[in-house]
């Protein structure tokens, strides 16, 4: 065992008779903070590891999500600081661009003004009015959870520190030609009028149209479908394959783009699948990002036809028309002209929306920043070939190579006053000047700065190094980077973890952000169904933690936790966790009131007995088991291990063994008392990682010391005792036959019946007393008349059932139940010998029968047991 090697002060240990985690969770929180348990220090002299949390945004809320992944961070920082690293979780917050600012002009909509009635300097000053005042209020919901998390070194990613390394990466990626300006197309929101990333757009399933429209005439026509008949104002060709026959003869025409009176090309590009509906596609290079690509390689011009707010630009009679008001009247303008092949309505298919506002997303050339990827993302690939950098699990590497190896160029400015503005000016001659942080700004007449912000991902990007000082060499920067691991979901394994990963290897002269990226799952309901607000299954976890306790939550949180697999969650599993918190307090406080101690050494293996040594084997057995989950970030397998340690072995099997020990007194009890509290003080300090609160209110009461936070982490003292193991195992086995054989025969738990053992030639006769205390048997008296006889073990135990069971009720009974099983075994046995019905039934249904038929003679082999167990009249 370890040696803990906080001071105790401990007397007369006492806990209150039930726990309520609202009592002690919160005050406990406090103190830990208070006492800068959780703080890390760069000149320390322990070995650094490092986390840094997934910034929430400024706008959010804790929510499930975030409730999983910092339990499972929290456990992770929790037993490394008790194994002695000098642990940094690293927390803050993300400046959220899109979500703050729709959140301030909201407030500002019910003022009856708009950000541009303030102006930009007056409505940046807004928000930040906002964030200090009603922001981040999810750094208090972490409290709630426990999060331990260095609060002293909290970073906001428009801190002037965070700005700084981002005006700073700028500038370098600007100079080294790695950012440039250009037109391409990108996702646009209507409503929020600005370019957004690929991870903030939705897809779901829309009611539309398919419409198919003739192009051209006669011979020389062409149909092509859309779903979008509005871009057709904006189409500069039709594109076809270069192999497909049918249109051979028209590949360099042109043809007549209708209600327009243009001509546009026919082309020939590979691109288009010669097998999908008619194999030719319209191609509107200024709305579409394939078509744009189409374009580039044939030299098509781009004609935009959509404003920013998604209204009709192009000249004619459609001019201002809202794009979706525009489609119907082009749809309706090409039926009157004879163009409509054909129409489906209504057709389900998949369209983007803003994560935000829900609007629909159109794909737009715009003028925009980008950051050429292709030297950076080859970087972050190598780092994973290279094993520089570990994925865990390992089958996700090939989803990561899968998106780094195909990275397109990356957008990053969007058209926001709340963010990192593009540091960049322009003169009245065409000058264009990227600043740094250490440059002054251009000024006079003419010259005006970019008017864009940087993606919220960019400046994200920076987290592992901006959070610690960078640019600056600081302290912390050389203690705690690189990131120990990161953990966080795959969903954002391509956009936050591959940005990281490029950002971290270009600004740290090539060494990565972290050394391995453990990837976790997404939380859904019980029934494996996505969490959300409009399924009516979405659940706040505040509620939960209210209702049953934090450890709870965490508990049911990390045992549902399997690298990268998605994690259902429901109240009754919160609900049973919470009974494993209340048996942990009820068995601490029994073992307590019976003079468990941690006091002294513990006595040598050879004045313990064999109930003693087995539960010290088991002890280390399950210390290794769960170091080894631990290291291969296997968060469910721990929790369950410690589940079943401490609620079986522990709880139900040692602690009501050795009641018959602590009642008998003696040098055996003493040794016992200090053994329940080794096994006590090393269990709990296993479980406290992952429910802090209840561990740490049961430790110290236990052990009399500071705190659980910064106790030792357990270690496997290698000492293992086969034979107690052995031992131990006979009377489990004795046991747990003799009350199946109890409940089968209809007896009450708690009901007491005469009983004979003989023990003689095995290990069981020093556990006799305890055997009879857990199976309710009483000594045989001199009317003693064995009615059943179990052999177990090597053991037999006769029990006297004459006054405890209604005989003749239990063999109509059991009859019953055999004659049910004999009829099953029959008709399933027909069922499986008939060849008729074998060549014509599925493998599934042919699969359920003989399932049912081994059951049913399972069945019968344990009722004809029962029966022949009965008293005989």
């Amino acid at each position: 065992m370890t040696e803990n090697t906080q001071q105790s002060n401990h007397s007369a240990p006492e806990l209150p008779t039930q726990y309520t985690p609202a009592d002690v969770e919160g005050p406990l929180y406090e103190r830990w903070v208070e006492r800068g348990y959780f703080e890390a220090d760069e000149k320390s002299e322990k070995p650094p590891y490092t986390i840094v949390i997934p910034p929430p945004n400024v706008t959010g809320s804790l929510h499930l999500g975030h409730a999983f992944e910092h339990t499972l961070i929290d456990a992770l920082t929790r037993r490394k600081r008790m194994q002695g690293y000098e642990t940094l979780w690293q927390p803050g917050m993300d400046h959220a661009g899109i979500a703050t600012q729709n959140v301030v002009e909201r407030e500002l909509a019910k003022e009856g003004v708009s950000r541009h009635d303030l102006g930009r300097e007056a409505f940046v000053e807004r928000v930040w009015q906002w964030k200090n005042e009603s922001g981040g209020q999810i750094s208090g919901q972490m409290r709630r959870l426990g999060d331990g998390v260095a609060w002293s070194r909290e970073r906001f990613t428009m801190d002037e520190g965070l700005s700084k390394a981002v005006q700073t990466i700028f500038k370098r990626l600007y100079d080294d030609e790695l950012i440039y300006r250009a037109e391409r197309i990108i996702n646009w929101c209507p409503r929020c009028l600005t370019a957004i990333s690929d991870i903030e757009v939705e897809y779901q399933d829309d009611e539309g149209e398919l419409v198919s429209i003739r192009y051209g005439e006669g011979d020389a026509s062409i149909v092509v479908a859309t779903t979008r008949a509005e871009t057709m104002l904006g189409d500069t060709a039709v594109a076809v394959h270069p192999e497909d026959e049918r249109y051979a003869h028209l590949v360099g025409t042109e043809i007549e783009l209708p209600l327009t009176g243009r001509r546009i090309p026919v082309v020939a590009d590979e691109h288009v699948d010669p097998e999908f509906g008619t194999g030719a596609v319209k191609v509107t290079p200024a709305h579409d990002p394939n078509d744009f690509e189409i374009g580039r390689r044939h030299n098509l011009p781009n004609l935009a036809v959509l404003d920013e707010r998604g209204v009709i630009t192009a000249h004619g009679p459609f001019l201002g028309l809202d794009r979706f008001e525009a489609r119907s009247a082009i749809v309706g303008a090409l039926r009157a002209d004879g163009r409509i092949v054909a129409e489906k309505r209504p057709y389900t298919h998949s369209v983007g929306h803003c994560s935000r506002c829900k609007t629909t997303i159109e794909p737009r050339l715009s003028m925009q920043w980008w950051v050429k990827v292709g030297p950076l993302a080859k970087a972050a690939g190598d780092a994973v070939r290279d094993g520089k950098v570990a994925i865990h699990p390992k089958e996700m590497e090939s989803r990561y190579f899968g998106w780094v190896d195909n990275l397109h160029d990356w957008c990053i400015s969007r058209q926001l006053w709340w963010g990192h503005r593009i540091p960049v000016w322009y003169g009245p001659n065409g000058e264009v000047v990227c600043v740094g942080p250490d440059d002054e700004a251009p000024s006079g007449d003419g010259w005006h700065q970019d008017t864009d912000v940087l993606d919220t991902w960019f400046s994200s990007g920076l987290w592992p190094f901006s959070t610690l000082g960078w640019p600056e060499q600081t302290p912390s920067v050389e203690k705690f980077y690189p990131n120990a691991v990161l953990v966080t979901g795959y969903d954002i394994l391509f956009f936050w973890v591959a940005r990281m990963m490029m950002f971290g290897i270009y600004a740290m002269d090539g060494t990565p952000p972290f050394h391995t990226i453990a990837l976790h799952g997404m939380v859904r309901d019980q029934f494996g169904k996505k969490m959300s607000k409009s399924f009516g299954n979405a659940v706040n976890p505040l509620d939960w933690m209210d209702a049953y306790g934090s450890d709870a939550v965490r508990f049911t949180l990390a045992r549902g936790a399997n690298p990268g697999v998605d994690v259902p969650i429901g109240e009754d599993w919160v609900q049973g966790s919470r009974n494993f918190a209340n048996k942990i307090w009820n068995a601490t406080r029994f073992a307590l009131m019976n003079g468990a101690t941690v006091e002294g050494e513990l006595p040598p293996a050879e004045q313990l007995s064999a109930t003693d040594r087995w539960i010290l084997s088991r002890l280390n057995e399950v210390i290794a088991e769960v170091d080894g989950y631990y290291e291969d970030y296997q968060f469910a397998k721990l929790s369950d291990a410690l589940f079943h340690f401490a609620w079986d072995e522990v709880f139900d099997w040692y602690v009501e063994l050795s009641k018959t020990t602590f009642m008998a007194g003696g040098p055996a009890a003493d040794a016992s008392r200090r053994v329940l509290g080794e096994v006590l003080d090393v269990t709990l300090r296993l479980l406290h990682p992952v429910v802090p609160f209840v561990t740490e209110t049961l430790w110290t009461t236990l052990t009399g010391r500071e705190s659980v936070v910064i106790a030792d982490w357990p270690a496997d003292s290698s000492f293992r005792d086969a034979a107690a193991e052995a031992e131990i195992g006979l009377v489990q086995q004795v046991v747990t036959e003799v009350r199946r054989f109890r409940s089968d025969q209809g007896l009450q738990p708690g009901q007491k019946v005469p009983a004979q053992l003989d023990l003689s030639g095995t290990a069981l006769a020093a556990h006799e007393a305890a055997m009879r205390s857990l199976l309710r048997l009483q000594p045989a008296g001199d009317d003693f008349s064995a009615t059943a006889s179990l052999p177990v073990a090597g053991a037999t135990v006769a029990l006297d059932l004459s006054g405890a069971i209604d005989v003749e009720a239990e063999r109509k009974r059991l009859t019953k139940d055999l004659l049910a099983a004999e009829k099953e075994v029959a008709q399933a046995t027909a069922k499986l010998a008939n060849e008729a019905f074998l060549a014509k039934a599925p493998e599934k249904v042919v699969d359920k029968i003989r399932g049912r038929l081994a059951a049913a003679e399972a069945d019968i082999e344990r009722i004809t047991a029962q029966l022949a167990a009965l008293p005989q009249a």
